[in-house]
């Protein structure tokens, strides 16, 4: 054996070598990379805490599967990849992409019982080089875990938006709707939470939307402050064993026992999350002969209250050039009677400029005669969550409200100085009790003056967190305006709230994670699609042809010597 077989064989052993301990160092030691620039594929702390959870088999349905349009084969792509991700960190995670419409003959059964589990399709238009069709797809996922079920909404509505940026705003909630149905089924639940009754607060099916969403993550149960009158202590120690009380709409006075059990049950720690409404005003009210109604001051015996803790919600209403779309009746009744939309200003769309977690990547949330909030320096933290656009201004009340004001002229001047006007804050920190250095109500042996750091979210817009009723008289999903066919965020910013308060924050932070998403710009490839086509195929062909001519050429030119 000549020396260079011998150093050739060395090599070989080396390399071999090399690699076996490689590969042993790898199969103790796991580790992803992630190499895109924004960090895409790479889990937050929060996620690997969720999968760490997942002890048996846990099964995920994909039903994106198929011929679909461009925009859609990225959304999958992004999921798969995604998916793939979770299933590294824990085997037990399994999925599969399945197509509901491959076969015709079950398509239309296999679309019924999607349907029946809450699985809307949505309908697109593709434009393929001018040419439109028609395309339906179910953006949708459903996870099975221990017999319990959850579905995974995989495109987020963003309103207005176009299919390509709807899939971008996709991709960028992905890991939280993954990671959120995830621990939904794998996460045994803690937290409670009280919805007052007792003082006109909106009915049940009103806020069934969100009662439902709510209660797969937290236990949730009705608490009535009736009780109060005849037992305060005793309401006091029930209620404190909720981590959060929500108060959504309140329309009759609160007394002053029931204020101080609500005051002592803040400052022993408890969370809350107040929908105010200090205007009287509700837009059926407006569906009549005259389409007017009176906007009034509401008296729910809280100023004091708010005060107190560092906030006022004044009796004005808003009115933003910013509104929501309403449909009205124009021309002669009968059937020359014709439907035009219009520009409704007492009902702002608000879109968040706050980075703060609750509300950063959210869409526009609607509200429906806000009324405005001051803040007062106190000691505690505020953060305004959102507010209304520059284009906005206060109304007094008492006032008429006519729906012919929304043929009124404006103009920028209107509202110079005037708008950014804050609808919902953030308080948090150490509250001091309303009644320090005032007679109490009834006796209380453990009543405080300070309390423990506690937050609080109010926001001057009780119908924020309602839902409209069907012909059926059944809920709708929370945002959806069913007059304009909108759907707004509420839901979103709601449940953000309410994960925030119960210190369940991590979701939240997938929620405002930012990625960078580039698509083709679909008119510009129709405007050079010749030269698109040889760029993308022709171009990589012929590279590799001339790297075949040169090879060859250069081996031939060094045996033939």
């Amino acid at each position: 054996m000549n020396t260079a077989k011998k150093n050739n064989l060395k090599s070989v052993a080396i390399t071999l070598a090399v690699l076996f301990l490689l590969n042993v160092i790898g199969s103790s030691f796991f580790h992803r990379f992630d190499l895109t620039k924004d960090k895409r594929y790479t889990l937050s702390p929060t996620s690997l805490n969720i999968i760490k959870q997942v002890k048996n088999p846990l099964s995920i349905k994909v039903y994106m599967q198929g011929d679909l349009p461009a925009e859609f084969k990225r959304l999958q792509q992004e999921t798969r990849q995604l998916l793939e991700e979770f299933q590294a960190y824990n085997k037990n995670i399994i999925f599969e992409f399945v197509d509901p419409l491959e076969n015709k003959d079950e398509s239309m059964d296999n679309i019924k019982e999607l349907f029946r589990k809450g699985l809307t399709p949505i309908n697109i238009t593709v434009d393929d080089k001018g040419k439109q069709s028609q395309a339906m797809v179910f953006p949708w996922a459903i996870a099975v875990y221990n017999n319990k079920e959850v579905n995974i909404p995989l495109l987020k509505n963003i309103m207005g938006a176009s299919t390509t940026q709807k899939v971008i705003g996709s991709v960028q909630h992905l890991e939280y709707s993954i990671a959120d149905a995830l621990n939904k089924i794998t996460k045994e639940k803690q937290k409670t939470i009280a919805v007052l009754k007792g003082n006109g607060e909106l009915q049940d099916v009103l806020m069934a939307k969100f009662l439902m969403q709510v209660r797969e993550s937290y236990h949730i149960g009705p608490f009535t402050l009736d009780s109060v009158a005849k037992n305060p202590t005793g309401s006091l120690e029930a209620l404190e064993k909720y981590d959060l009380a929500i108060i959504a709409k309140p329309t009759e006075t609160f007394s002053d026992e029931e204020k101080q059990v609500l005051d002592q049950y803040i400052i022993n720690g408890g969370k809350t999350l107040w929908l105010v409404d200090q205007v009287a005003v509700e837009m059926d009210s407006l569906y009549n002969s005259a389409g007017a109604t009176l906007a009034y001051p509401r008296d729910l015996n809280l100023n004091d209250m708010f005060f107190k803790y560092g906030i006022r919600i004044n009796p004005d209403l808003i009115k933003d050039e910013r509104g929501s779309p309403i449909k009205l009746a124009t021309g002669e009744q009968g059937s020359a009677t014709q439907f035009q939309e219009f520009n409704w200003k007492f009902a702002p769309q608000v879109y968040p400029n706050s980075k703060h977690p609750i509300v950063k990547n959210l869409g526009g949330i609607r509200f429906d005669f806000a009324n405005p909030i001051d803040t007062l320096k106190n000691g505690i933290k505020k953060t305004i969550l959102l507010q209304s656009s520059q284009y906005s201004r206060k109304i007094g009340t008492p006032a008429e409200i006519n729906l012919n004001s929304v043929t009124e002229e404006t103009s920028p001047t209107d509202y110079l100085n005037k708008g950014n006007i804050p609808l919902s804050v953030l308080l948090e920190g150490s509250f001091h009790s309303m009644f320090e250095n005032r007679v109490l109500p009834f006796d209380q042996k453990t009543f405080e003056t300070k309390g423990k750091d506690s937050k609080m979210i109010v926001i001057s817009d009780g119908d924020l967190i309602k839902n409209q009723l069907d012909k059926n008289f059944q809920p709708v999903e929370l945002g959806y305006d069913q007059r304009s066919g909108n759907l707004y965020d509420n839901k979103d910013f709601l449940i953000n709230s309410v994960n925030y308060l119960l210190d369940d924050t991590g979701l939240i932070n997938i929620r405002s994670k930012d990625l960078d998403l580039p698509l083709l710009d679909k008119e510009k490839v129709y405007e050079n699609y010749t030269v698109t086509q040889f760029i993308t195929i022709g171009l990589p062909i012929l590279i590799l042809l001339l790297f075949g001519v040169l090879f060859t050429f250069l081996r031939k030119r060094k045996y033939s010597k």
